[in-house]
């Protein structure tokens, strides 16, 4: 997998982030009620609910002879559901796991031409880290970031049998937290995850470009306690 250099650039900037939050001199000293730096307390449990929809952010292969004599294939628009238990280490930082589960229908298309050949369904195994460095108000910004696997599977709507591969999942997300009180916030997040791999055709042909990477945008509760 290749990594361009802005992408490297950032994970490493969040990465030295992170360390500096988690060192000796990381902890927010501002009094609970008026603090403007670092959100959460320790020790905190959140668990959240988020539904939503994922927008692939590519054409899903250019290289998909095989299917029917089709030369390309794109996927649409698909429904997004995720969960998450995270806990707080300190007054900014949080470890835990996301699992996402997305759809997406799939056609091969031949200039004017446009076949439906089934749907794909992922879900994503996701440990995350988020950092939470300051509060406005009831507003809560962060940010957070997943390491993982992509489980892919497909249903066909014609003869042919698909078999995307797995994949290694890498998650950036940024979102906001409205506190409505201490143990309850409603969430908003955006967030870009890749999931670039291959998949078979009838265990005979090999398409080497089946990505399926989308933005997913994320509505939901998550409660504190």
């Amino acid at each position: 997998m290749n990594i361009n250099r802005p992408l490297l650039q950032l994970i490493i900037f969040l990465y030295f982030g992170m360390v500096s939050v988690l060192g000796p001199n990381g902890s927010a000293q501002a009094a609970h009620d008026h603090q403007s730096f670092g959100e959460i307390q320790p020790n905190v449990w959140i668990l959240g609910a988020r539904v939503g929809f994922a927008v692939p952010t590519q054409s899903l292969s250019h290289d998909v002879v095989g299917i029917a004599g089709f030369h390309q294939g794109s996927a649409g628009i698909g429904p997004l559901i995720n969960v998450q238990a995270l806990y707080s280490l300190n007054r900014w930082f949080l470890l835990g796991l996301m699992v996402e589960w997305e759809r997406h229908g799939v056609d091969v298309e031949e200039r004017r031409l446009s076949l439906d050949v089934g749907s794909q369904q992922t879900v994503s195994v996701l440990p995350t880290v988020e950092l939470r460095p300051v509060t406005l108000g009831s507003f809560v910004p962060y940010v957070n970031m997943s390491f993982g696997v992509n489980v892919n599977s497909f249903s066909e709507a014609i003869s042919a049998e698909i078999s995307p591969s797995n994949t290694f999942a890498w998650r950036l997300g940024w979102g906001v937290d409205y506190l409505v009180n201490r143990h309850l916030a409603v969430n908003a997040e955006w967030a870009y995850k890749r999931n670039d791999g291959h998949a078979h055709v009838d265990n005979r042909f090999r398409i080497n470009d089946w990505n399926l990477s989308s933005f997913g945008f994320l509505f939901g509760v998550k409660t504190f306690f």
